[in-house]
Parts: C-alpha cells; structure tokens; sequence
C-alpha cells in the first residue's frame, strides 16, 4: 500500500466525468484547484462536479485552494507579444501603457524601490534576462542580456531582491473567502516570504469562518528559504514550489534547498509537498522520461510526505496515465526503504510534549513488537501527524469524528483515515478503530495492534494512552509450539474415536490429547489445542516435526470452543481468536 500521497491538480483535462472519476478510484489523495487560472463560475462547476463523485465514491479526498499570490506581471503588447532582442534597451514604466519593443507597464508600481543598479529582472520564467541600468522618475530602464518572444502578463521575477509586496492581494482575500463557502479543506499560499504572511492568512480564515483550514506555505523565493524556519513553525504544512523557486535561486541550488526543506519538514511533524515538472513530459507523452523517474523516487527517498501533478492531470493529454505512472514510482521507490531501519538510526530529538513522546513510544512499540498496524484515535489530527512524523513500516489507521479532520489527514504520509460515531468511553474508542482496521482489511484477526488516543474522550492535546491490542476476541490461551498460524473450521473430540469420525481435512483438531493413534489426522490438520500442559508433551513434539501451528496447555478447551466455529490458531502468541 503506497504510504506518499499523491496531489493532482484539476483543470480542463479533468473537467470530464468519467477521467475524474478514474482519478479518484486510481490513487489521487488531494485534488488542488489553480486560482492563477479561472473564474470562481469556473471554479464552482469544477467543485460541484468533484463534491458529487467524491460523496458517491465515499472518499475523504480534501480540497486544496492553490492561491495566486502576490504577483508581479508585465502589462499587455500592441500585437499580444513582443520580441526583445539581445542588447537592446527596455524600459519598465510605471504607467499603464499598451507595450512595444522598447517598453511595457508593470503591475507592482513600487518596483522600483526594491531593485538598484545592476539587478537581474526576469521575465517569462526566465525566458527574458534584463539588467537594471538607471532608474530614473519611478520608471526602470534595462538592457535586455537575453532575449526572446514574450506575450500579455506575463510574470517578472527579481531573484534576491527583498520586495515589499502585501502578503495577499485583493483577489487572494476573495478566492480565500470563495474558498471558505465552498468548504476547502487546505490552503496553499503562493510567494510566502515571512511567518507574518501565514499569520495574515490566517487571521482572515478565523475572520471569515475558516480556522480549521490548513495552511500549506509555499516556499517560492529567497526570501522565504532564508525565513523558512519562521514560516515553517507558522505553517500547518509546507510546498516546495520549485517552478518559481528555480526562476528565483540559481537552477542548481534547488534539489539541496528542496532536501532541506523535506528534512526539516520530517523532523517537526508537518506534511510537505515536492511540486511541480515532477512528470511534465506527460503533459505530452504517454510515458515520463527516465529523469523524472529518478525525482519522483528521489523526493520519497528524502522522506516527502507527497508529491504533486500540475500540469499532466490539469491540462496534459494523458492525466489518468501520469496518475497511474506517479504512483507505481512511489511504491517501487518505497519498496526499497526499511523505514523501521531508518527510525531505528535517525529519530533522536523527541519533543517534551505529551502528544510526541506518546507517538515516539507508539513508533517504538510497534517496532518492537512487530506490530501490523498503528491505530491513532484523534480528535484534530494532530496525533496522526505526529505519528507520521516518524515513518513507521505499518500502516497508520487514523480515526476522527470530524469529515474535514478526516480528509485533511488524507494529506499526511501513511495515514489512511477513517470517520467513526462520537465513543464516551476509551473502550468505545479502541473498538471502533480496531473495526475500521478490520473492515479496511490492513489487519485481520490475531494481528498485533498498537493503539493511542486521549482521556478523557473528546478533548483535543489530551494524546496519553497507548495500548497493545491483539485484534479479534480471545478464546482460548495457552503455549504456543511454532511460530505460525492458520484458520479454519474447529473439530472438537473428547476421544481419539470421535476425532477419527468427525474429522475433515484442513479442521483445527481441538481434543485433550493427542497418541499416536490420531496422526493419520493430525497431518491433515491445520493447527491443534489440547488441554494437556507440557512442551515435550505428544502434540507439541508431533507439530514441530510436521510444521503444524499447536497450543498446548489450553485448558478448558474442549468446553469453550464449539465444532464448526471458525477460529485462528497463533501459536506465536498461544492464542485462539475468533475469526472475521
């Protein structure tokens, strides 16, 4: 089961209902919408589609609001493009004009102030270079270094320069507000430079009715790189925007910052997403290029919580095919991770908060004791995280009485998350997640669990119960002989007469001894539990000779477990469960 989640962003390619349905039932975990692009009308249809197939499917994928951030933009050219030739002068006017060759408006009227002599303007994502010569009366005046062909509004970088740009324009406190009626789950804020800006987001969520919307900090600039300790304490989650971040920095700093990023990301709990030109040449082609294997792979070595398709699912020929693709790459790569290894060796700075040390200890347990599952009880999420937080090998079972809490958890690395019924007491709480375990078919009966939630019930931050649960309901128990289990239909003899009548091949033999007279049976048994003690006794000798599951010293046996019942055997543990 792949533990990465995947994000995919919706546009015209996935417009159709039959393509996004395939997303969803093919692996995506976040659907993102670009608000760069399209009108809210645009944005509605596109919501009420997903909603309507996401409620049927009964999946908790979240929404995430990708805003279009404080931009800088060339105005409009006289023939809708314009070609710059190498060497010649441009002028950055601070009116609004209709460009030419020789100039255009910008959008950020105080450019100026925040560029000097000799600085770098990008344009395009890079296409166009010009070098700042003399700034004169608020207008900027360059020399074009390389030159191209370039249409309407379209974005202007200036890598290094600390601009002065609002955190969010007027149209981003619209989409965001858009975003709140419409029941978003996640918000992913674009050029975020400073912890301020989250904190200016999210004061208009608590403004607006949106507080419990996560907020995704996208790391696009210097500025953000050199503040992203702040940002990322401010932040319920980080993207590595490595479109604008590669304009920004030079090309070859990006995959260091971006393992940096995933590291510190790892290390305090939060999720993060490698973004963009993951697979871009499936925007084109049914198959990716051998590099953008090895990135995909990569970001997952480096421990990213998910990984994001722009471009190939928003407005690419073969969208379900970039799906499908991203996904077997993130098994493949996970499949060559020991991630109880890797827990082992590096987790060592364990926080002194009752939720962390809950987690860690969780994580050890589960290590420890060869566990099947985690199972997390948790009220806002926070638990679940922080159990992600340290990568165990098994499968994460969260469960939430709260919908968005349930879909925003489907962003975390190795969650898989489960809505339950509001439980009064702690055992209300252990039995509802361990039946969602077992519907989901992660564990099965005579598995090993490990579970933690809060006491009392309900509360949020109250993470302080961890238990061992061994999954099904206990029979019998006594000493287990081998290390295997089966499960199968019980026979249940007093007298070797009666097993030799009764018996049929692949029962579990359940009598109060075992002689020689009843081999002929017992090597066409799937496992055998005698009340008789001793483990040099008959059945234990005879069933580490043949390879068969036996619990020796299970006393009452005969009585308690009744003919025709379905039970496993654990010999490991010397248990008999009922079955599913």
């Amino acid at each position: 089961m792949r533990k990465t989640k995947i994000v995919c962003t919706l546009g015209p390619a996935s417009d159709n209902e039959a393509i996004l349905r395939k997303l969803m039932l093919g692996g995506m975990n976040v659907a993102r919408i670009n608000f760069s692009h399209g009108s809210h009308e645009e944005h509605k249809k596109r919501i009420d589609l997903f909603k309507s197939i996401r409620d049927e499917l009964k999946l908790p994928i979240p929404l995430l609001l990708d805003t279009k951030g404080p931009e800088i933009r060339t105005g409009s050219f006289k023939d809708g493009k314009v070609t710059l030739k190498e060497n010649s002068e441009f002028v950055l006017v601070n009116k609004d004009i209709i460009g030419d060759e020789t100039q255009c408006t910008v959008s950020y009227k105080e450019l100026y102030k925040d560029v000097s002599i000799g600085s770098k303007i990008l344009i395009d994502d890079g296409l166009v270079e010009l070098k700042v010569m003399e700034i004169n009366n608020k207008d900027i005046f360059c020399v074009v270094q390389n030159g191209g062909t370039i249409g309407n509004n379209k974005g202007i970088n200036v890598p290094g320069a600390k601009l002065k740009l609002p955190a969010l324009t007027v149209r981003d406190i619209e989409d965001i507000k858009f975003g709140i009626e419409n029941d978003f789950d996640i918000i992913a804020a674009s050029f975020v430079r400073k912890a301020a800006d989250v904190a200016e987001i999210r004061k208009i969520l608590e403004k607006n009715g949106g507080s419990d919307i996560l907020i995704i900090s996208k790391i696009e600039n210097r500025e953000g790189i050199t503040n992203f300790d702040e940002i990322l304490k401010a932040s319920d989650g980080i993207m590595v925007a490595r479109g604008d971040l590669g304009v920004e920095i030079p090309v070859e700093e990006v995959p260091i910052v971006q393992k940096n990023i995933i590291q510190k990301c790892f290390r305090n709990g939060k999720p993060v997403i490698t973004a963009t030109q993951m697979l871009d040449s499936m925007i084109r082609n049914p198959r990716p290029t051998r590099a953008e294997a090895s990135d995909v792979a990569n970001a997952i070595f480096d421990g990213t919580s998910g990984v994001m398709l722009s471009g190939e699912t928003a407005a690419g020929k073969h969208p379900v095919e970039a799906l499908e693709v991203m996904g077997k790459i993130a098994e493949k790569a996970e499949s060559a991770v020991n991630y109880w290894k890797r827990f082992d060796a590096e987790i060592t700075e364990i926080s002194t908060s009752v939720t962390n040390a809950i987690s860690h200890a969780t994580c050890t347990t589960a290590l420890d004791l060869k566990a099947s599952a985690i199972i997390t009880v948790t009220q806002s999420g926070h638990t679940a995280r922080m159990i992600a937080r340290f990568r165990p090998a098994c499968p994460i079972i969260a469960t939430t009485v709260n919908p968005k809490v349930q879909r925003q958890l489907n962003l975390s690395w190795g969650v898989t998350p489960f809505l339950v019924k509001m439980a009064t007491t702690t055992d209300e709480l252990f039995d509802m997640g361990i039946e969602k375990a077992l519907e989901s078919g992660m564990v099965k009966n005579g598995d090993l669990a490990v579970i933690t939630a809060g006491v009392p019930t309900g509360i949020s931050g109250t993470t302080n119960t961890l238990k061992v649960h061994i999954v099904g309901k206990v029979l019998v128990q006594g000493t287990g002989i081998g290390e295997f289990s089966a499960t199968g239909e019980i026979c249940v003899a007093s007298t070797p007469k009666e097993a030799l009548d009764n018996f049929s091949d692949g029962n579990i033999l359940v009598v109060p001894f075992t002689d020689n007279s009843m081999l002929p049976i017992i090597k066409r048994a799937a496992a055998i539990v005698v009340e008789e003690g001793g483990q040099s006794c008959h059945t234990a000798t005879v069933g580490l000779a043949l390879d068969i599951p036996v619990i020796v010293g299970a006393e009452n046996a005969t009585k308690i477990l009744k003919t025709g019942s379905v039970v496993t055997v654990d010999a490991e543990r010397g248990l008999v469960l009922r079955s599913n």
